[in-house]
């Protein structure tokens, strides 16, 4: 069964996170320079069978662009360009940096490892494709 796949993508960091192929789990894969996302993408989906990409759509309080919103658009144009038959789905990521911080000081990690931001992007990815599984199940 094919996996589904969530970015949750930055101007210096894009963190990844993939479901197990059952689609009820989703684990944090990596996370990698946010130049490097096609090229990941595609030695990624070389070896596994990607059926959905959900990606996390920055937006304020009041539903209005953040100054992340045009780097996530051109990331989505570049994803839609290079895996065309794969669908694309933008998911309201308000939070998730956030709850991310919240889950690593929970499970105990130390200061040092909570300030690791590119964990923290890797754990953003995971509570949106958790969020996504839990709102379609």
């Amino acid at each position: 069964m094919p996996r589904i796949m969530a970015i949750d993508y930055g101007g210096k960091r894009t963190g990844i996170a993939v479901t197990d192929p059952f689609q009820i789990i989703a684990t944090g894969l990596t996370t990698i320079p946010s130049k490097e996302l096609i090229p990941f993408l595609k030695k990624y989906m070389a070896t596994e069978e990607v059926e959905r990409i959900i990606i996390g759509e920055p937006k304020n309080w009041d539903d209005t662009d953040t100054h992340a919103t045009p780097l996530v658009a051109a990331a989505v144009k570049e994803i839609q360009k290079n895996f065309p038959l794969i669908p694309l789905e933008k998911v309201d990521e308000r939070y998730t940096s956030v709850m991310a911080k919240q889950t690593m000081l929970q499970s105990g990690l130390k200061k040092k490892a909570r300030r690791n931001k590119a964990l923290v992007d890797e754990i953003a990815a995971t509570i949106l494709l958790q969020e996504w599984l839990g709102r379609i199940m």
